[in-house]
């Protein structure tokens, strides 16, 4: 007779990323599935966010950046938009005390001057007084895109170099990055994206340059711890050569 007991997912504890990302999509398609609208969808991926954030603080993941709302959801029916910035809303100012002690400093990236303005006054709270915690870094994008992070960053280097704040020489690969949204984040080991979509969609471009990539079909909602250790497992078999041999 076969075993009832669960098969389970080895991690190597001295080989885990420092800083995974995650594309959480499928939320839409999974409200569907059921017969259910999208906001509900969006509920519930919210709902699975907070426990992949205490699985990664428990297994000593350093940094866990996620895509929230992307430059372009704006576009999206005016309903949908404002049920996500609700949700967010509601994530910012009740995750100090859904993370039960947990010590997690949370940051957001993206373009601020977007927001409305009773957002941005909650993100800057929650920033201030988690800003002292060392644990696990929780970096919520909002309002992000990857181009607009890059186009962002040339403009504030080309403003430093005509006004002298930096010279020829000193524009490098670092002084770059110092300028983008995500100065000083390391960059993602680990890029994960759900829901069977194989692309980037203008997340982390720069970041992202040397990431080993994890795809599933998984949507969002139904993203359990398992999977999460299945995409680390897959990133712990692969050999990082950064372009060497």
């Amino acid at each position: 007779m076969g075993s009832n007991k669960k098969k389970k997912t080895l991690l190597n504890p001295q080989a885990m990323p420092r800083h995974i990302a995650i594309i959480m999509d499928g939320n839409g398609r999974w409200a569907k599935r059921r017969g259910l609208t999208r906001s509900m969808g969006h509920r519930e991926g919210s709902r699975v966010l907070k426990k992949i954030v205490e699985e990664c603080y428990n297994l000593g993941i350093r940094y866990l950046t996620v895509f929230a709302f992307s430059c372009e959801n704006w576009s999206r029916p005016q309903e949908e938009v404002d049920q996500l910035l609700k949700l967010m809303m509601d994530y910012l100012k009740n995750s100090e005390n859904e993370l039960k002690g947990k010590p997690v400093r949370i940051r957001v990236i993206g373009d601020r001057a977007g927001l409305p303005d009773e957002m941005v006054s909650e993100i800057q709270r929650v920033e201030k007084n988690t800003a002292h915690i060392e644990g696990l870094d929780l970096v919520i994008a909002i309002n992000y895109g990857g181009r607009q992070d890059i186009l962002n960053a040339c403009r504030t280097l080309a403003d430093d170099y005509k006004n002298d704040r930096i010279t020829e020489s000193g524009i490098t690969i670092e002084s770059f990055a110092s300028r983008l949204w995500t100065a000083g984040i390391p960059e993602p080991d680990l890029l994960i994206r759900t829901s069977g979509e194989i692309r980037f969609s203008n997340f982390l471009l720069w970041q992202c340059a040397y990431s080993e990539l994890y795809f599933t079909d998984i949507l969002w909602p139904d993203f359990r711890k398992k999977h999460l250790h299945d995409a680390i497992v897959h990133y712990q078999g692969r050999e990082r050569r950064y372009g060497g041999l």
